[in-house]
């Protein structure tokens, strides 16, 4: 079967599981929106805490939704953009997955910088392009590296790496095998003739991604930030 489009969270987990490991050990690390704090494992090296705003609980009617939520494992309950410590309290920053679901990203960000140490490293992933999920917190189907290209180069940090997470016809292929799906709860249902289509839709698209020549500037699933602030 083919693979094309199944590799969105599997490439996101590893990124942020080796991006982890650059960030000396004992440094204090904040996760900012950790929301069930799903990457708390890879910081045993590091003195974790966990913020979040925890009004999301899962069950919202509207686009795709968890089902379920828990916001037990928090240290810091805030909004994202006034987050209750001082200045420079933390060694190190990341972000997975957040700053489509905040009003003003860029406030978000200007209260990362914050709370950052100068020195400090900050992580980011976020969106390329999304369906609407978690809503009514969803702000933006996503950002592009051009964004934290502007404001972290504003904000004096250098970015170590910056990465796309898959390409134009993988993030096709990825909304292509959610048609199912959003055909059942959305259309009048999916039938034989429709699973036929999707099928040669995924053969032509699992060719083309692997003939591929940086369509990621087009389109992919994620951008991958990892940079150091200034001092």
């Amino acid at each position: 079967m083919f693979a094309v489009g199944t590799n969105n969270e599997t490439n996101r987990y590893k990124w942020t599981e080796e991006t982890l490991k650059k960030i000396p050990t004992g440094y204090k690390i904040l996760d900012a929106g950790a929301g069930e704090c799903q990457f708390k494992k890879f910081c045993t090296h590091l003195n974790y805490t966990a913020q979040d705003f925890a009004q999301y609980e899962g069950d919202g009617n509207v686009g795709l939704q968890m089902g379920s939520w828990d916001n037990s494992k928090l240290d810091i309950v805030s909004d994202i953009t006034a987050i209750p410590v001082a200045d420079e309290s933390f060694d190190a920053v990341m972000c997975i997955e957040v700053l489509e679901h905040v009003p003003d990203p860029v406030a978000a960000l200007k209260e990362i910088n914050r709370v950052l140490r100068k020195d400090g490293y900050l992580m980011i992933t976020v969106p390329f392009n999304s369906l609407t999920h978690f809503a009514p917190y969803h702000f933006a189907p996503g950002l592009s590296r051009f964004f934290f290209e502007h404001h972290l180069g504003i904000m004096g940090y250098d970015i170590i790496d910056l990465q796309y997470n898959g390409n134009y016809f993988e993030f096709i292929a990825q909304e292509v095998r959610r048609v199912k799906r959003v055909a059942n709860q959305y259309s009048k249902g999916y039938n034989f003739f429709d699973k036929i289509v999707t099928h040669l839709q995924l053969l032509s698209l699992e060719k083309l991604s692997k003939r591929s020549e940086k369509s990621e500037e087009l389109l992919c699933f994620n951008i991958f930030v990892f940079a150091k602030k200034g001092n």
